[in-house]
């Protein structure tokens, strides 16, 4: 370093130039890793490709990964100094680079631990990934050490604290305005029933009233007198931690006569879960004759992403959404399991004849689409015939799809979003082969729950998609002409809920579940 600078100076240059090695080749090496993911599901990823893709994240990941790192390098490598004291000098490049190992370590632990998604940096889901950014941060300690003033025989003074990097890390999502409404039609919006603990899913009874989940594991009934009674007894054992818990309820075809629903649930437990599906048969205020008739293989660890949303087709089978785990988004790909897949099954819970992949050697017979993230929106229009899905992406990427048997819908390889750091989770939004999304959402709405909208009360909404938005906290109404969605329009955001749920009643009313531990059923009419 020049000797003409002041003695902090050249502790602030070193230290300077020590995290933004650090933080360039922490950036490459997650890419790096990211591509090599892709390639491994058969995407080649040729060189210019890799070189554009490493630019972007260095631009967009490289600020969010130097906050990390710059936050433990300030503090391990003023401790290294520290031990330095009583050390021989030979061992100050050694001890800098390990503490700065060090501190990433625990810094990526304690991140892992504090944030909603199991694992931020996706480097780090597999250990030669996570061993890559501990030895960047290591030579980044290392040539700090190399390139501080050398005077072992004076304290450490405290210009080294003057030399914390302050990044401001954007907002995950730019959320839209919540006090926006619909202008197109006036309607009043009337609570039906409250203090739900985070509701997930309404069906409607035939003899009026509904049917309600609550995620931590319990159903309630809501008589057509609008009275909530306890808990319905007999639910099968849920696994309720973060994401997880009691998904849909749908009622049996038959339901008039056998009296019997589904429940989609998650099961196990944090070490080793499923989304399962059970049938049940209502009576007395309790469900009797549970029976397990799906679970996912194979087990996965961790609370996020489950799918759970149920929907019956037209031939008299069953269709369920799943998640891809998460950590484990490449398995979206493998027919051999059902990760990142929605499946189709018989009301006892065997395998339809024509299912699309029940002939292939290898392939999960249940299997109906794959490459889906996590899939929290399913309808199926009877008019038309079409099932239509929508899918959590990450950071930007929310998909509406229509799914087809034996189709591909490209997660993790094709996607719009970006991971929750800002590095790309692939270089492709379109291939050849990859069924391309209906509609998609940049930023994230977090979507959850989906109908088409069939009533009389609302004319004008004739057609329309109806999506629950969590993260953006109101209805999205997605209006169609000639099959190609021309317009979008925000409803019920004075509500500022996030929205769990939105289905058409046999009324005409639309019906909305609100996310919250109080969560509330509404019922929406014209005013």
């Amino acid at each position: 370093m020049p000797t003409s600078l002041p003695s902090w100076s050249r502790w602030l240059l070193a230290f300077i130039a020590a995290l933004l090695v650090g933080t360039l080749l922490g950036s490459l090496v997650q890419t790096q890793f990211n591509l090599l993911a892709i390639q491994s599901m058969g995407f080649p990823v040729p060189l210019d490709v890799r070189l554009v893709t490493s630019a972007q994240d260095l631009l967009f990941f490289g600020p969010v990964f130097a906050a990390l790192f710059g936050g433990s390098f300030l503090v391990s490598q003023p401790v290294a100094l520290l031990i330095n004291r009583w050390l021989s000098p030979l061992w100050h490049p050694l001890l800098c680079a390990l503490g700065a190992a060090l501190g990433l370590a625990v810094t990526l632990k304690l991140v892992d631990a504090l944030a909603p998604m199991p694992t931020l940096i996706a480097a780090t889901r597999s250990a030669s990934g996570t061993l890559a950014l501990l030895a960047c941060a290591a030579l980044a300690g290392w040539l700090f050490a190399r390139w501080r003033p050398y005077r072992s025989t004076q304290p450490v003074r405290s210009p080294l604290a003057t030399s914390a990097v302050l990044v401001l890390v954007g907002a995950l999502c730019l959320l839209p305005d919540p006090s926006s409404a619909s202008e197109s039609a006036d309607y009043r919006i009337e609570t039906v029933a409250q203090d739900l603990e985070h509701p997930w899913s309404v069906a409607f009874l035939p003899e009026g009233g509904l049917l309600v989940t609550e995620r931590p594991g319990r159903l309630r009934h809501i008589d057509a007198q609008g009275h909530l009674h306890a808990p319905i007894s007999g639910i099968p054992e849920v696994y309720a931690q973060g994401q997880s818990g009691l998904f849909d309820v749908l009622l049996a075809q038959d339901f008039e006569h056998s009296h019997r629903l589904y429940l989609s649930y998650a099961c196990g437990t944090h070490s080793a879960n499923h989304t399962c599906l059970a049938r049940a048969r209502w009576q007395d205020s309790a469900l009797r004759e549970v029976e397990e008739i799906f679970r996912t293989r194979p087990a996965k660890i961790a609370s996020a992403h489950f799918g759970g949303r149920l929907a019956w087709l037209d031939d008299g089978t069953l269709v369920m959404t799943l998640g891809d785990g998460f950590d484990y988004r490449e398995q979206a790909q493998n027919v051999s399991n059902h990760l990142g897949g929605t499946v189709r099954l018989t009301p006892d819970g065997s395998v339809p004849a024509d299912n699309p992949f029940r002939s292939q050697t290898g392939a999960a017979p249940e299997l109906y689409t794959l490459g889906h993230r996590n899939v929290q929106g399913l309808f199926f229009d009877a008019t038309s015939g079409t099932l239509f899905s929508h899918e959590h992406g990450p950071k930007g990427g929310d998909e509406l799809n229509i799914l087809a048997p034996g189709e591909n819908y490209g997660w993790p390889a094709v996607t719009h979003g970006l991971d929750y750091t800002g590095a790309r989770v692939s270089p492709y939004t379109q291939w050849p082969g990859i069924r391309p999304p209906l509609w998609h959402w940049a930023p994230s709405i977090a979507p959850s729950g989906l109908t088409r909208y069939t009533g009389t009360l609302f004319p004008e909404w004739e057609g329309s998609l109806l999506v629950g938005g969590l993260a953006s906290r109101q209805v999205h109404r997605l209006t169609f002409t000639d099959g190609v969605i021309t317009e979008q329009e925000p409803l019920f955001g004075e509500l500022k809920a996030r929205i769990r749920d939105v289905r058409v009643g046999p009324d005409g009313a639309v019906y909305l579940l609100t996310d919250s531990p109080e969560g509330k059923v509404l019922r929406v009419t014209p005013d």
